[in-house]
């Protein structure tokens, strides 16, 4: 059950669908729900040759931006978290572009669940990254086109027979537990036939703690499965997914798989991941 939940605080965006949907998830759950903001220090800027130059007062003035934009998060998580009567905490934290990131993934550790932002260009898409492959805890990926809260009429699990996928199953199983609909869903390679005992045996594990589990396998290249997820998630109205996150870390930068990379790219869909 999640009882302890931590959201990390857009400060690019006026709307900021993750908190949102964080509220929602707070209180379905009846948890405890912590924001986190990041006041980014300032990269210096650079002149021609290389040569640093710190312009009077400007660091200053730019420290004071970032903290300004986290306060601004912070303060509406806030008035949405007293609207719905929710306990909740938040904290600004000061780091640098390099080191927030790794920073969110060892304080998601102590939480149960910890939800992110769809990736997008800057510093929150490798917050998102580390989230998943460093904080060994489960995360939620928002999509930033997402405006409803948590619903879980119809939840796709994706199967691959995996570690990763297995451990996302397990992960998910609140989510799962409160599910209208699941649906199991192998992605297969047009030349190859699926691995029918293998879905069978995971199908028969669900439907031993879920009541209704449907099974299907869908065709798609290597290079496509991103495509064929979210497009079979439309054609069912999934409104939830869960699903392995691929990758690994080198010298301490995550690289991200491809059926991953593709998903966090184009995302329509609330997603659970885990690695």
């Amino acid at each position: 059950m999640f009882k302890d939940v931590l959201v990390n605080l857009s400060v690019a965006d006026r709307r900021d669908p993750a908190c949102d949907y964080a509220v929602s998830v707070a209180n379905a759950f009846n948890a405890h729900l912590s924001g986190i903001a990041f006041a980014y220090d300032p990269a210096v800027p650079a002149i021609a040759g290389g040569c640093e130059v710190m312009l009077p007062g400007w660091i200053e003035e730019e420290r004071g931006k970032a903290t300004e934009r986290a306060k601004a998060a912070v303060a509406k998580f806030e008035a949405a978290a007293r609207r719905e009567g929710l306990s909740a905490e938040s904290r600004v934290l000061e780091a640098t572009v390099r080191k927030a990131p790794h920073l969110f993934a060892q304080i998601a550790r102590r939480f149960d669940l910890s939800l992110v932002q769809q990736s997008k260009p800057g510093h929150e898409n490798v917050i998102t990254t580390a989230a998943i492959f460093d904080s060994g805890r489960p995360v939620l990926i928002v999509p930033y086109i997402q405006t409803d809260g948590i619903r879980l009429n119809r939840v796709m699990i994706c199967w691959d027979g995996s570690r990763n996928a297995a451990r996302a199953i397990a992960d998910a199983q609140p989510f799962l537990t409160r599910a209208k609909a699941i649906e199991l869903v192998t992605v297969v390679s047009a030349d190859i036939k699926s691995d029918e005992m293998r879905d069978a045996d995971i199908a028969r594990h669900l439907a031993r703690h879920y009541p209704k589990v449907e099974v299907e396998n869908i065709t798609a290249t290597d290079l496509d499965v991103p495509n064929a997820i979210l497009s079979h998630a439309a054609d069912t109205s999934a409104d939830f997914i869960v699903m392995g996150g691929y990758g690994h870390s080198r010298l301490r930068e995550f690289i991200l798989g491809g059926a991953t990379r593709g998903i966090l790219a184009t995302m329509t869909v609330p997603t659970l991941m885990s690695h």
